[in-house]
């Protein structure tokens, strides 16, 4: 089974904020066969996350703590999508999984630890494309600091930076269930204002205007 694959690449290393030309969409093939036991995923959904700008810069490359993207190559990125081929007994044809997929349309892959891959309920209430949020690495991040980390007792006073984040927003949304006074900092009024008026945060500023921190804190 052969499938022409589509995917994103950058055409160089990026410098300041990004453009639509610095990147590409390239093609080629993939090609599975029963065996090589391997599993061939047709991608649903993908991540866009700000780490991944650090990843593409050059200056940055040496000191991610994961691997560079390389101009030319696929872009890897949480991601969940649907098995179309396999030969391994673990994954059938139309389970779901969600994992280290790829900005490309297709994803063939080894099952195995260093996959970091796994199949999700796709019966589940939860649209699919929560696995690559809250019921993704996003999710686990600001589960497991704020909980396992932080330890939150209820009544504490909850600061959280980037708060209109992926991570930074679910954290607040965590301590105000834990029964915490919770403020935020955002870069711009309408995340403020989401902020306060949609995730339920206690208090928030704008970190570029606001010139008192520690009375906003308070």
């Amino acid at each position: 089974m052969e499938v022409e694959n589509r995917y994103v690449a950058v055409r160089h290393h990026v410098e300041g904020s990004p453009s639509e030309d610095d990147f590409e969409v390239k093609s080629a093939p993939v090609r599975w066969t029963p065996e090589s036991g391997e599993v061939l995923v047709r991608n649903l959904y993908l991540s866009v996350d700000p780490y991944q700008l650090n990843r593409m810069k050059l200056h940055n490359a040496s000191h991610c703590t994961v691997d560079a993207v390389v101009p030319g190559e696929r872009i890897d990125a949480t991601g969940a999508g649907e098995v179309v081929a396999s030969a391994c007994a673990e994954y059938e044809v139309g389970d779901v999984v969600a994992g280290l997929l790829a900005w490309e349309e297709y994803t063939l892959f080894r099952p195995g630890p260093a996959a970091l891959i796994a199949k999700v309920d796709a019966s589940s209430d939860f649209p699919l494309s929560y696995h690559v949020g809250v019921l993704g690495t996003s999710g686990m991040t600001a589960y497991g600091g704020f909980f396992e980390v932080g330890k939150p007792q209820k009544g504490d006073k909850v600061f959280v930076s980037a708060a209109s984040g992926s991570v930074g927003s679910l954290v607040g949304q965590f301590a105000k269930l834990a029964g915490c006074y919770v403020v935020g900092c955002a870069g711009t009024q309408a995340k403020v204002d989401m902020l306060k008026n949609e995730l339920g945060f206690d208090n928030a500023f704008n970190y570029r205007e606001e010139p008192d921190l520690k009375s906003m804190l308070l």
